[in-house]
């Protein structure tokens, strides 16, 4: 049983570390660009949105659609960052411990 109660400490120590990895990812910002850094997007670690900036030059209403497809590049961008980054930071807390695809803690 000496060995189940260390097994209980380690989760718990990983438990914390989860939470301070959380933490972490809620106050990092990533920014995402496009159009040649005409739109801007910030999301935090964790994928919310912080903040849009539109370069006055978009904005006409004839190219809406131009607009539009630069968001939404933007905000994959600013996605795909903050994911590359969460990555990181669960490769760090795990010691490099291969986790299945689309395995994600806390369960």
């Amino acid at each position: 049983m000496k060995n189940l109660g260390q097994l209980m400490k380690q989760a718990q120590e990983m438990q914390g570390k989860v939470q301070e990895m959380q933490e972490r990812l809620s106050a990092l910002e990533v920014t995402g660009r496009s159009g040649g850094g005409m739109v801007e997007v910030v999301l935090t670690g964790k994928g919310e949105a912080r903040k849009v900036t539109i370069d006055r030059a978009l904005v006409d209403p004839a190219e809406t659609e131009v607009l539009e497809d630069l968001l939404v590049a933007a905000i994959n961008d600013a996605r795909g960052k903050a994911d590359a980054r969460s990555a990181e930071e669960m490769q760090s807390l795990t010691g490099g411990l291969s986790l299945p695809p689309g395995f994600k803690l806390p369960f």
